[in-house]
């Protein structure tokens, strides 16, 4: 299912159909839920937007959506220059782009619609896959470069951090978040995609992977189930000396209740002044059928309840 977005050929045909909507007079009209429209979608967020979208187009028969996987800086570019008026990202829309939307007579709103988290990956043959906060601050700002000088007992290989886009919402958290502010390591490599990060992890035992955790769910049929048996997930822990049991993945429970350090919002940021088809799919969306979708995905809903079970171990 992943492979059919990186087709050209299948962007050609989109492109064709949209053209012939638009010149087809018969063609429905733009309503809450008809018509056509094109949407810009953060690529780190592509499994669980296609599952949407999938089931949306099934329920609404007359509504055609076209969405463009790319870049979170490429996606608002998109938005801001009126060539989409639904982006989905990591990131509300900024104080600047509100004037300036405004400016134009524009009501643009952001809308939170889940919780994800930065999932970070290491090739299955890795011995070290609970590390701390500082050790992986110290990673990707190339404080520390080989893993021996993390682990002792390991040869001095070089340690290779791979993302996906240098304008991705992944690389702008890493930096932000992560890094505070500093440079990412020498030995960074910027792969394309998400795929594309696994796929390098899989098969490079000395490298750590960043990629979105709903593209490790046990739900996709994507190429993360492909590759599933040459990477596993890290343990992050804030404690400097992290054990197993101080700490976590970034699974829905850890997610809600903020164990997981590397947690983010996503919003739907909308200019939608007619109320048209991008309002309709983001009803679609915060309803509880949309939200069931991003708990399916491994993501933490924004409107829906949170079930928290507790269990505990036979004694």
């Amino acid at each position: 299912m992943v492979n059919r977005w990186y087709k050209p050929v299948g962007w050609f045909l989109l492109c064709l159909l949209l053209v012939a909507c638009k010149g087809n007079r018969s063609a429905p009209d733009e309503t809450l839920f008809s018509g056509v429209i094109r949407i810009a979608v953060d690529e780190t967020l592509a499994p669980v937007m296609q599952e949407e979208l999938d089931v949306f187009e099934a329920l609404y028969v007359l509504a055609g959506i076209i969405p463009c996987y790319t870049n979170e800086l490429e996606a608002m570019n998109l938005l801001m220059a009126d060539s989409v008026r639904f982006v989905v990202a990591t990131r509300p829309f900024s104080e600047g782009e509100l004037k300036t939307l405004c400016s134009r007579k524009f009501i643009p709103q952001s809308v939170k619609i889940a919780t994800d988290g930065l999932a970070l990956i290491v090739h299955k043959s890795n011995a070290d896959s609970i590390m701390s906060v500082s050790a992986l601050q110290k990673i990707f700002s190339g404080q520390v470069t080989t893993w021996n000088e993390l682990f002792p007992h390991r040869k001095a290989q070089p340690i290779y951090v791979v993302y996906d886009n240098p304008n991705s919402s992944t690389v702008r958290y890493v930096m932000d978040s992560i890094c505070r502010g500093e440079k990412l390591s020498k030995q960074s490599y910027a792969a394309g995609s998400n795929p594309k990060v696994i796929e390098y992890v899989a098969r490079t035992p000395n490298a750590i992977g960043v990629i979105g955790v709903n593209w490790i769910s046990e739900e996709q049929d994507s190429v993360s189930r492909e590759f599933s048996s040459s990477i596993q997930v890290v343990r992050v822990s804030r404690d400097e000396n992290p054990t197993y049991k101080n700490s976590c993945q970034p699974y829905q429970y850890y997610l809600y209740s903020g164990q997981y350090p590397f947690r983010r919002d996503i919003y739907i940021n909308l200019n939608d002044p007619r109320s048209g088809l991008p309002s309709g799919l983001t009803s679609f969306i915060t309803s509880a059928r949309g939200q069931r979708i991003i708990l399916k995905a491994g993501l933490l809903p924004a409107t829906m309840p949170v079930n928290v079970v507790h269990t505990r171990d036979n004694l």
